[in-house]
């Protein structure tokens, strides 16, 4: 036992400076009480082997540190004095700092056209409801942490006599079939072909994450995601081909879950270690597509994308199986991604949506409000001022903290018995005056895409405080 000094960290072969100080707060937090002969044998197989050690709890940032100081090399970038084009929607009711964040994100040299979408509001590198075209370059704090995130629209061969006559059993399989929270599953393992998907073995990171994505298949994780059942009104002459009535509707939100989280903690280190930049513009560094970190993010954005996709195919799969219905039309969409896509004037770019949907034309979407307000399906106009994008959602009007100080949860009860709502489970941050107002933001971004329908929400689950 006894603390370790850096130079028995030097003879190990542990020399950076920052990997140091992560290894001595480690050791001090989680092996104090080791043989220090004990501490160092382990610090050197984490050295010789750091991704195998990247889903440890106690060593994962060690392992983390030792795979980013070998990396890539480090280069050292200046802002640009005359940032890109932005073109700001809704700017009225979208706070400065959102809009600061976004014209430093246009100051970074690979930046190249960039929007705000009326839902915006400050976030960690680019602003939730941010969009940035960037030339071969991707940053990971541009796609966010939940990797990914979408939502998914199940439109079902019933209508709103289900609810009222099955109500008791649409709760118990929204119970049973539906888990939220940082940790744990579903009582039934579940199965997809995306755990076969040859991109787990792309890494030894991803190598190691991928027990976790067996655990967390089909569930939810916590903050605004959702599992909503409500009813869903299609408008005349919807692109769906649908007959224009009310149908009842399974939506849900969520993500990549643990698999896009220590996706995006990893590579937005790797990031900010290799892409140095001006204080304020760190959170903005970016991987070079041409490099192996930058190729290695975008294989692993692009599995964290899949698998997000299949936790929605088993929420949906799971409880219409449980209540014998059948899905006439399903909807997807997803934000918090990059892609590869053209400018209007042909120009090849990343395109980065964070807390943003794509909207080219025609394209399918769906933007929620709250758990009491409606969301819509929508069709993508193609605007390319907008970098054919259109908001995620109502965007928070309130930080989590503020919403829960300024709202109790009676009083959330009552505002949902009133507005019709069932609450299975929920928390006060997202009660629906934490949330801008809907139709606002629909009517600031009516240039961006077309309403085919409303979904209000009658039973929902959420993470509970």
């Amino acid at each position: 036992m006894g603390n370790l000094k850096t130079k028995e960290l030097d003879n190990i072969g542990y020399t950076d400076d920052r990997l140091k100080s992560i290894t001595i707060n480690t050791v001090a937090k989680h092996f104090k009480h080791q043989h220090k002969t004990d501490t160092l044998a382990l610090l050197t197989a984490v050295k010789d082997n750091p991704a195998a050690y990247v889903g440890n709890n106690n060593l994962q940032k060690i392992a983390e540190a030792l795979l980013i100081v070998v990396a890539e090399p480090v280069e050292t970038f200046e802002l640009k004095q005359q940032a890109s084009p932005l073109k700001i929607y809704g700017g009225d009711d979208i706070e400065e700092i959102a809009k600061k964040q976004m014209r430093l994100a246009l100051s970074l040299p690979v930046s190249v056209q960039g929007a705000l979408m009326p839902d915006a509001h400050s976030g960690y590198g680019l602003p939730i409801g941010g969009v940035l075209a960037t030339r071969n370059a991707v940053i990971p704090y541009g796609v966010g942490m939940d990797i990914g995130c979408r939502m998914a629209l199940s439109i079902i061969d019933a209508d709103e006599k289900f609810i009222k006559r099955y109500e008791h059993q649409i709760k118990q399989g929204i119970g049973t079939w539906t888990h939220f929270g940082m940790d744990g599953g579903l009582r039934v393992v579940q199965d997809h072909e995306v755990l076969d998907s040859p991109l787990f073995r792309e890494t030894a990171m991803l190598k190691k994450l991928h027990g976790k994505a067996v655990q967390q298949l089909g569930t939810s994780g916590g903050g605004n995601h959702f599992v909503e059942f409500g009813l869903m009104t299609l408008k005349t002459d919807n692109t769906l081909g649908l007959p224009a009535k009310t149908y009842l509707a399974l939506l849900t939100h969520s993500g990549s879950r643990g698999l896009g989280a220590n996706i995006a903690k990893h590579y937005t280190q790797v990031a900010m270690n290799t892409c140095k930049l001006p204080r304020e513009a760190q959170p903005l560094a970016w991987l070079d597509l041409d490099t192996q970190a930058g190729q290695e993010y975008w294989l692993s954005m692009t599995l964290a994308g899949d698998y997000a996709q299949a936790c929605h195919d088993r929420i949906h799969a799971n409880l219409l199986k449980a209540l014998g219905l059948k899905a006439l039309h399903e909807v997807e969409n997803h934000h918090n991604f990059a892609w590869q896509d053209k400018l209007a004037d042909g120009t090849e770019v990343i395109i980065h949506r964070k807390g943003a949907t794509p909207a080219h034309k025609n394209e399918l979407g769906i933007i929620p409000g709250s758990m009491a307000t409606p969301a819509y399906l929508v069709t993508g106009k193609g605007n390319a001022d907008a970098l054919n994008s259109a908001s995620h959602g109502a965007g928070r009007a309130m930080s989590r903290q503020d919403a829960k100080s300024s709202t109790t949860k009676s009083a959330m009860k009552k505002m949902l018995a009133n507005a019709g709502i069932t609450l299975i489970d929920g928390s006060v941050e997202e009660n629906p005056l934490a949330y801008k107002d809907i139709q606002k933001v629909m009517n600031a971004q009516a240039g961006l895409v077309e309403i085919q329908g409303e979904f209000w929400p009658r039973i929902v689950r959420m993470n509970k405080e």
